[in-house]
This record gives C-alpha cells, sequence and structure tokens, in this order.
C-alpha cells in the first residue's frame, strides 16, 4: 500500500489573514494587530501603529499554476491584495515550498513598479543583510518548517486605496517513490477570494497511464467544479469555485482549507527507457517495466542505549516486527543490537524462513535499553559479517548487500570522533556495499550519518519522534526493500554528449526510477544511442538501441513557450543537486571544486540554494529607506540546529507538530498545525465516569476528568454527557487545581486559593501563571512544561427553559512534555501521522467519506465541522476535521475503557 506522504509532494501552501487571530501562510493583517507569538514566528519587528483596520484588505485573486514538463514542475504562485483603507497598511505574504525545491523568482509590483530579486552568492548576500539589521531594517528569511517543508515569508506597506502584485515562482525535479509522482498545493483561504483558481498542466509525450485528483476539503457539491481532461500524453486539472461556493455553511468563512493532490505515472514499455532532447540538452528516464526483484542481504544494526529508553524503544521493537514480516525467503538477514558492547542476534546472516523470522520477531520484542553508544564498533561488526558471508560464497551471488543503521545519537564509547568512525567504516566497506542510516530524534548528529551514507553508496534520513515513528521506519524500509537492477551503467556516445550527471547508480529500487542529463555537442543527434548496463537477479541486464525521441513541436503544437528549456534547466537543477552532494565528500580539493561548480550554476541559473541567496529591495516608505527580503536555503543540518536553537523537539518542529484538546459532548479534537488539518472522535459513557486525558511520568503532570449528564434527561433520548470537573496536577512543581463548572480551586506551596467562575483573578509566582478573565476562561502556564486553557459554558435551551454548564480543555502549548507523554489528549501531543485516500461522497449529502490509514489500522472516516472555542470564547471557530466513529477505535492506543480512573488525581 503506497503511503500518501512517502511519495515525493511538490507543495504549495496558500493562507490568508484576515482577522488578525486568523492562522496562515499568505498573510493579509495590519502588523500592530499581530499576537506576539505570530511576531515572533514572522521575525517581525514593532513599527508605529497604523489607524487602518485590517478587515479594509480585500485579496482578490489567489491563483496557483503548476505546469509538469516531463517531471520537471514549474510552479507559480500569484496574489492580488487591494487596501480599501484611508491609510497605509502591512500586508503579509508567506508560502511554504517543499524542502528540496529551489526557489527562482519572487516579485511584488505596485505604483506600476516591479521590485524583483535578484540570486547572489550567500556570502554577500549576508553582507547586504547585515547592513540592513544595522541600521535598523529587517530582512525577511526562508525557515525551517516542519520535516518536509520551509515557510518563505514577506511584507510590504501599501498605501491607502493601493493595491500589491505578490509571484513566487519555484521549481523541481519530481521524484517517482512506490511508482508515483504527486503534486500536492495546500490551500487555506479563511475568506472567499473574487478569482481563486489552481491549475495543473501535465505533459509527457510518452503517455500517461492514470492522472488522480483529490482533496480533503471536497464535499458533494464542489466535487463538480474539479474538471480534468486527460489524454494520451496531457493532463489538464483546474479547480476555480466561485465566492458563493467558496462559503462554509454552518461556519464563518472559506471552506476552502486543506489538501488538493494531483497523483499520476507514465507508460514504461520501453526497457531503454525515454529520453527527452530539447534545445541542445537531453535528459534520460530509466526505469524499466515487470523486472524481477534481487534478493537481498540485509544487516539491521540498533541502537539500544540509555536514550532510546521509553517510547523510542517501543516504537523500534514495533517496527522492526513489520520490518521482519516483509522480508522475502530468498532475502538473508542479520540482527546487532549496540551500546557500549555490541550483542549480533547470531554470528551470520540467517536465511528469511517463516520459522526463522518468527525466532528473530521474538527476539526483538525482548529489545531493552542499556549502556552509552558504540557506533563504531557495531557498523564494523555488520560490515565483517558481510564480508565473511560473501568470502565463504553463503549467499546468492546476484544479491545485494545493506546495512540499516538506526541510532538515536552520538557516539560516546570506543571511537567517539565522527571523522575517524567515517573513515574507518568507508574503508572497511570499500564500494562493496550499500550503508542506510535513520537518526532517530533532534539529539543525533544528523550530518554525521548523512556523509557517512553518502560516502558508502547509501543515505540518511531524519526519524521524528513522535507516535508515527513506525511509519516513518516502515517508509523508509519500504522505499530500499526491492531493489531490482545493482551496479546500473547508462552509456552514451562519447562523442556527442557532454557535462553528464550521475551515470552509475548502486541500485534500482521498485517504484523508482534514475534519471540522467546532459549537454549534447550537436543540437540535434539522428542517431543518438543509448546503451544500459546492470545485474538482475538471474542473469546481466543489457539494453542497446538508438533513443526514441519526440518531436515536440509536432506533439504539442504552439505550445513551445513552455518546454523551450525545460531540458537545460532540469539539467542544471539535477546537476546542483549532485554537485551538492559531493561538496562534503572527498578530498578538500574535490569538495572545493564541487561547491565552486555548484555555486557558479545556481548564479547562472538563479536557483536559491545552500550556496546563494535572493534578495529583494522593497520600496521606501514614510518611515525611510526600503528593507530588504533575503531567502536562503537551509540544509538539513542547518534545519536541525535551528530545531534545537529554539527548543523544539522532533516532533514539535515535524509536519505533524498538534494541540489536543476537548469540549461538548464531547468532541475530542486533535488539530496537526503543520497540515492544517485536524482529526476528531467523540466518546460517551456514564456520568460520573473519570477519565485519563494527560500524563506524563517524567514531569508529573496530569489532567483528568469527569463526565456529567444533563440536568433534565428525556428518557426517549440518547444521553448527552460533558466534562464538568477537571483534575489537574503537576508533581515536580508542586501544583494542583481543581475545576468545576462552579469554582476553581488552587493548592501550591500548602496554601489553597479558592476561585468562583465571576471573578478576575490572577496569580503568579516562579512557576505558576494563572489568570481567570472574561467570566469564562481559565489560562494556566506552568514553567517549562505546558500551557492550557479551561473554558466554563453555559448552554441554554429556551423552548424547555433549561441550561446546561459543562467545561472545555485547551492545550496551548505542549512541547516541552516528553516524548512518553500519554492519555486521551496527551498520545497526540507530539503529532501523528496518517493518510486520507479514497475520497467519496458520504451517506450524508454534505459530508465527504474517506479511507484513513493510522496507526497501522484502516478506518472509514468523514469530513466534519467542530468547534473551536480557545481563540474565540463566546461564539467559536468552526474547524473542518476527520471524525473517527466508534469512540475513536484505531485512532487512539487502545480503547477508551483503558484511560478511565478511579478518582480525579489518580493515573490509570
Amino acid at each position: 500500500m503506497a503511503m500518501v506522504w512517502r511519495v515525493l509532494l511538490l507543495w504549495l501552501w496558500v493562507c490568508i489573514w484576515l482577522p488578525a487571530q486568523a492562522q496562515g501562510d499568505l498573510v493579509v493583517s495590519r502588523r500592530d494587530a499581530l499576537t506576539q507569538e505570530t511576531k515572533e514566528a514572522l521575525g517581525t519587528r514593532s513599527i508605529k501603529k497604523r489607524a487602518a483596520n485590517a478587515a479594509n484588505v480585500e485579496v482578490y485573486s489567489v491563483r496557483v499554476a503548476c505546469t509538469v514538463t516531463s517531471r520537471f514542475a514549474h510552479t507559480v504562485m500569484t496574489s492580488k491584495s487591494l487596501n480599501n483603507a484611508n491609510a497605509s497598511q502591512e500586508i503579509f505574504f508567506e508560502v511554504e515550498l517543499p524542502k528540496t525545491a529551489f526557489i527562482t523568482n519572487f516579485s511584488m509590483e505596485m505604483y506600476g513598479e516591479v521590485y524583483a530579486g535578484e540570486v547572489k552568492e550567500k556570502e554577500e548576500a549576508k553582507k547586504q543583510y547585515d547592513k540592513a539589521v544595522s541600521s535598523g531594517q529587517t530582512a525577511g528569511l526562508v525557515k525551517a518548517s516542519g520535516r518536509k517543508m520551509e515557510k518563505f515569508s514577506v511584507s510590504v506597506n501599501i498605501a491607502a486605496k493601493s493595491s500589491v502584485t505578490f509571484i513566487l515562482t519555484y521549481e523541481e525535479l519530481l521524484q517517482r517513490k512506490l511508482g508515483q509522482y504527486e503534486i500536492l498545493t495546500r490551500v487555506k483561504i479563511k475568506q472567499p477570494v473574487q478569482d481563486f483558481q489552481i491549475l495543473a498542466d501535465i505533459y509527457e509525450p510518452h503517455g500517461i497511464t492514470f492522472a488522480e485528483v483529490l482533496a480533503t476539503f471536497l464535499t458533494n457539491e464542489l466535487l463538480p467544479l474539479v474538471e480534468k481532461t486527460v489524454t494520451d500524453t496531457t493532463a489538464h486539472i483546474s479547480f476555480s469555485p466561485t465566492v458563493e461556493q467558496q462559503r462554509c455553511s454552518g461556519c464563518e468563512g472559506s471552506i476552502i482549507n486543506g489538501d488538493f493532490i494531483i497523483k499520476y505515472d507514465v507508460k514504461r514499455d520501453e526497457s531503454l527507457g525515454e529520453v527527452q532532447i530539447v534545445n541542445g540538452y537531453f535528459v534520460h528516464f530509466f526505469s524499466p517495466p515487470d523486472l524481477a526483484r534481487v534478493p537481498k542481504n540485509v544487516v539491521f544494526v540498533i541502537d539500544r542505549s540509555g536514550s532510546m529508553g521509553g517510547t523510542k524503544i517501543e516504537q523500534t521493537r514495533d517496527a522492526m516486527v513489520a520490518i521482519l514480516q516483509d522480508l522475502h525467503e530468498e532475502d538473508h538477514f542479520a540482527i546487532v543490537l549496540f551500546d557500549d558492547k555490541v550483542i549480533p542476534w547470531k554470528d551470520s546472516l540467517t536465511k528469511a524462513t517463516t520459522e526463522n523470522v518468527a525466532e528473530a520477531i521474538l527476539y526483538v520484542r525482548k529489545l531493552k535499553e542499556s549502556g552509552s553508544t558504540n557506533i563504531n564498533d557495531a557498523v564494523l561488526r555488520a560490515v565483517s559479517m558481510l564480508m565473511g558471508e560473501r568470502q565463504d560464497k553463503k549467499l546468492p551471488e546476484r544479491s545485494a548487500d545493506m546495512i540499516i543503521l538506526l541510532t538515536d545519537g552520538m557516539p560516546n564509547h570506543g571511537v567517539s570522533d565522527t571523522s575517524k568512525i567515517q573513515d574507518n567504516v568507508h574503508s572497511a566497506i570499500g564500494g562493496k556495499m550499500s550503508l542506510y542510516c535513520l537518526g532517530f530524534g533532534n539529539d543525533v548528529d544528523y550530518s554525521f550519518l548523512d556523509v557517512m551514507c553518502r560516502q558508502n553508496k547509501g543515505l540518511a534520513r531524519r526519524i521524528f519522534e513522535g507516535s508515527d515513528v513506525v511509519i516513518q521506519l516502515k517508509g523508509f524500509y519500504k522505499e530500499v526493500s526491492s531493489p531490482l537492477l545493482l551496479k546500473v551503467e547508462l552509456l552514451y556516445p562519447d562523442n556527442s554528449v557532454d557535462f553528464l550527471t550521475k551515470t552509475h547508480h548502486s541500485q534500482l529500487f521498485n517504484g523508482s526510477e534514475i534519471v540522467v542529463a546532459g549537454q549534447l555537442s550537436e543540437n540535434y543527434l539522428d542517431n543518438f544511442l543509448v546503451e544500459v548496463l546492470a545485474h538482475g537477479p538471474e542473469e546481466d541486464f543489457h539494453g542497446q538501441g538508438k533513443a526514441s525521441v519526440v518531436d515536440w513541436h509536432t506533439m504539442y503544437p504552439e505550445k513551445e513557450y513552455i518546454f523551450g528549456n525545460f531540458t537545460q534547466r532540469l539539467w542544471a537543477y539535477l546537476t546542483i543537486q549532485q554537485l551538492l552532494e559531493k561538496s562534503d565528500i572527498g578530498t578538500q580539493q574535490a569538495k572545493d571544486s564541487a561547491t565552486a561548480k555548484a555555486l557558479v550554476m545556481s548564479l547562472r541559473y538563479s536557483f536559491v540554494t545552500p550556496l546563494t541567496s535572493m534578495v529583494v529591495t522593497k520600496p521606501e516608505t514614510e518611515d525611510g529607506a526600503g528593507d530588504y527580503l533575503i531567502a536562503d536555503k537551509l540544509t538539513e543540518d542547518q534545519r536541525q540546529k535551528a530545531e534545537r536553537r529554539h527548543g523544539f523537539s522532533s516532533a514539535t518542529a515535524a509536519s505533524s507538530r498538534s494541540t489536543s484538546d476537548v469540549d461538548g459532548d464531547p468532541h475530542f479534537m486533535i488539530e496537526l498545525l503543520d497540515r492544517d488539518d485536524a482529526l476528531c472522535f467523540n466518546i460517551n459513557d456514564k456520568p460520573g465516569t473519570i477519565f485519563n486525558l494527560v500524563r506524563d511520568a517524567k514531569s508529573g503532570f496530569l489532567v483528568n476528568g469527569q463526565i456529567i449528564g444533563k440536568k433534565k434527561v428525556d428518557p426517549d433520548a440518547n444521553v448527552n454527557t460533558y466534562f464538568g470537573r477537571f483534575g489537574i496536577s503537576h508533581q515536580k512543581l508542586g501544583v494542583m487545581l481543581e475545576v468545576s463548572t462552579q469554582d476553581i480551586s488552587v493548592f501550591h506551596q500548602g496554601k489553597q486559593v479558592k476561585l468562583v467562575w465571576s471573578d478576575t483573578a490572577s496569580l503568579k509566582d516562579t512557576h505558576m501563571d494563572l489568570r481567570l478573565t472574561n467570566n469564562s476562561s481559565l489560562i494556566v502556564t506552568l514553567r517549562h512544561s505546558v500551557k492550557f486553557m479551561v473554558i466554563r459554558h453555559t448552554k441554554v435551551w429556551k423552548r424547555r427553559h433549561d441550561q446546561q454548564d459543562y467545561l472545555g480543555f485547551y492545550t496551548l502549548d505542549s512541547h516541552h512534555l516528553s516524548a512518553s507523554v500519554h492519555g486521551l489528549l496527551g498520545q497526540f501531543y507530539h503529532g501523528v501521522e496518517f493518510e486520507v485516500t479514497d475520497l467519496r461522497p458520504g451517506e450524508v449529502q454534505e459530508n465527504l467519506d474517506a479511507t484513513m490509514y493510522v496507526k497501522g489500522q484502516t478506518l472509514n472516516v468523514t469530513r466534519q465541522w467542530q468547534k473551536n472555542f480557545s481563540r474565540d470564547v463566546n461564539n467559536g471557530e468552526s474547524i473542518p476535521c476527520w471524525f473517527v466513529s466508534n469512540e475513536g477505535r484505531g485512532l487512539i492506543d487502545g480503547t477508551a475503557s483503558d484511560y478511565t480512573v478511579s478518582s480525579l488525581f489518580l493515573t490509570v
């Protein structure tokens, strides 16, 4: 089953901010109306207040246009806004794009002028940035955002009755993973837009096998608005709802909130693959059909040091069980555990028979943590095992040798110098096997693992702490578990090509694709020969012949403006990516040479890469000279350091970062902040039942909630229940709160304070900040731990002259809590990874049904709306969410009854 999130995504996140409290990416707001948290997130500075009202800003056009030409995607996002106010206002623009894409252009059009970005060498741009900062000006930067995204942001002051147009362009070569390409546009429109459009045009001259469209926000009414036209070699998709169609029935704002996804693949009926030649450059896509898999010999090297304790070791056990079950009988495998010692399961590799796999599963289920971290000896032991088996001819001659290392920390036992470990491993492997590394959490030295893998024909991947670790580990394994060809060599006429990208590849994996590009010595070749050599499972693969070259002018008449130089830019993109990979491998001379070449090409083709920055000079304002916007490209190492610097755990910085709340009858909701999506479920039980909502054994933080029923019960109707009492405690800080619908009792430092909801009160000391406001909301911040809100509601039924008081609990900040935090809400504090597919009309006309894959379960879910009162205590904000029925079964760990406790301050 292909997981949506494991396919390389072409991301774009578009959002609109009209009121100051709204959240999103295309921001329209008064600068002074922003919250402090938003100011910090956007890196804004203090400016004098504007008199205008942000609601007077009209975003009248948002367009996203993506053109894919033989896998090379060119995306343009355009937004137009008008300041209807009688005074100037600051307007924000933000967009999230994939970290693998290169920004190629950004411009702002205003007052008849175009302010365009200029790509410069990073050091030169940094001098300009430093000068701007020293003179009191600000510089907007691209920042890491989650696991796969980065956020581009800029703001500009617009005069009264004036408009501004923002245009951002980026390019990327789509990678084929698990048998498909994917384009994803993320949109969050707070208010309907007069001209809203998503367009995608796909040109694949070799033929398109399928093209699918789905979106998380598509209702039955919106489904017919998606127009899809697919011919043999083209696909055109458009989505352009009117203002009325964008409106949300039953809630304020727009229904356009979620992911718009396009999946497709191409025909593969030739063993030599597909070659495109345009304007003196060629690109060769190689992924022949109907190949048998090559057996693999894999040694799993698993860190079991003390830092792997708790949830990490549990998740590793679960992932290893699933991975072992996926082995084929012709595969061979071994398991090496390590802390300060190296402990192999067996002294040699074992054939993956049913009996051997079952025995290995029993072994990994007993995996426990202890000791320090000796990476050097563990990896060398794995190399020695594979080398020995090869020398003794105990492994199939035509099989792939690989090591998969999972570690969460720094080497601190035995050889601890990372450069020395890299040298030792590189020397021992000698190019005879591939090394894959999985860096677990944010304490691992990812750059060390990344370089070590690239030195040894493999790759590294960060594994983010969170509830979806098992999915991450299984997903990575699935990508590399089925090699089809080994030692793949792609050959071209020596006298006809130049400046080739990488032509030798260690493996071709199932569902992937090898891409080679280069420059032709002549603009057109009548006899362009291609030869491919590789090792298959039983015999050598040898393909040779004249490349089938498409006449683009004939196939796509009047479309030259689309494909004019795509092969050249694709070649440049791929060349730069491969040069950057070489820039920290080999001799110092080789590193310097690769870096210099990558810089020259980045500047020539105006790509924002880790070596360049895009500088935009903003127009002057009444405050003085114009500011500078500087857009950077972060490396994975820089992203990780930024996360550490801002105090985020890996899960907090991940795409599944979330908040978890409960309110109403009672409705549980998990808002996934970086995906702009939400999950929800209800739990009903008899009045008096107490549920554990949050428990963190490491800090001693606990939240339990007791169910109450309606005052007047209709014997023929369903019993409505609510939360009427919360018990909240923090053992280490010595804080205890009992919150009911009548009053609030605070126990701290041997003292008790009793408050009633009609009070307006504030309690503050070293460890706790408590504020009771608005006759309905209680906000508590516990130092270096958690921030939460409790809201008291009064629901009135006028016809029955009846009312019901009940409570809601909202988590505002939980990133300081440990990875082992649990409970009905707490288990989601570090996110949850899920996939939604098969969107279809629901049983209820206005709702959408779908299939969700989460925590190894397949669930039927329904698109619904739930109220969140944390930002608007009186009216609430309607949030779309995927509703999981049957009391959240399959989404929550275990069942709801597993979370019941006997007392308000007891753990499960």
